[in-house]
């Protein structure tokens, strides 16, 4: 009798192990229904940018947002391929694609934009060995470089919560990640960030998970016009 209230003992351990575990991979996944915020739950005016590059309607951080969150509602498979087109198919991507197409919806080119850098400022690119305007853009070191010059730099601490805005651009983990900042937060006010690592949700509560290395907002403004590339499908 004893050895069976052992066995028992053992199994219900093993079964409790394995629902803690299924909770901490779904919470870690945020798999679990989370309750999002928003900017005015906080008293953070939500900031717009002064350019509509696309004449659209919706100012260039809006249309950032939009762009990437279709990005996120598409669900691309997460695949990395070299493509000689440059860009791969809708339903093809990393967390790099999210970006240029995030800007694409803006009406900007970024793939031109940073190859007409790299030819520009070769010495600033040290990710760049041979120029390739077909991946060049799709590579995390290389946007941080381009971000840092033509970007405007704001913080990297996340619990400044009010410098945090719908559309700017985050790296993490000393360029070996990138993604999208949200109009959506968590219970503390931090945002949500649209990005892809082949997960469940696109855009999720993850700015807490990873170190954050850089943190840009594209201020088109503050850029020579000659320099901007409009998309042309």
């Amino acid at each position: 009798m004893k050895k069976i209230n052992i066995k028992r003992w053992v199994i219900c351990a093993l079964i409790g192990l394995c629902l803690v575990l299924i909770y901490w991979l779904a919470a870690y996944y945020n798999l679990l229904p989370q309750k999002s915020y928003e900017a005015k739950d906080f008293g953070i005016m939500p900031v717009y940018s002064e350019v509509d590059f696309n004449n659209n309607g919706i100012d260039d951080y809006t249309d950032i947002l939009l762009g990437a969150r279709i990005d996120a509602e598409n669900h691309p498979k997460y695949d990395g391929a070299y493509y000689s087109g440059g860009y791969p198919p809708d339903n093809i991507g990393v967390c790099t694609d999210v970006v240029w197409r995030a800007f694409k919806n803006a009406g900007y080119d970024l793939r031109v934009m940073v190859d007409h850098d790299i030819a520009k400022r070769p010495e600033a690119y040290p990710g760049v060995e041979i120029r390739d305007s077909n991946i060049d853009f799709r590579r995390v070191i290389n946007l941080h470089v381009f971000f840092e010059r033509y970007g405007v730099a704001l913080t990297t601490d996340i619990t400044e919560i009010e410098q945090w805005q719908p559309g700017d651009i985050v790296i993490f983990e000393d360029d070996k990640h990138i993604g999208i900042v949200s109009d959506k937060r968590n219970r503390k006010g931090q945002p949500y960030i649209i990005h892809n690592q082949g997960q469940p949700r696109r855009e999720e509560d993850y700015l807490k998970r990873s170190k954050v290395t850089g943190h840009y907002r594209f201020d088109a403004s503050q850029i020579d016009s000659s320099f901007l590339v409009a998309w042309i499908e």
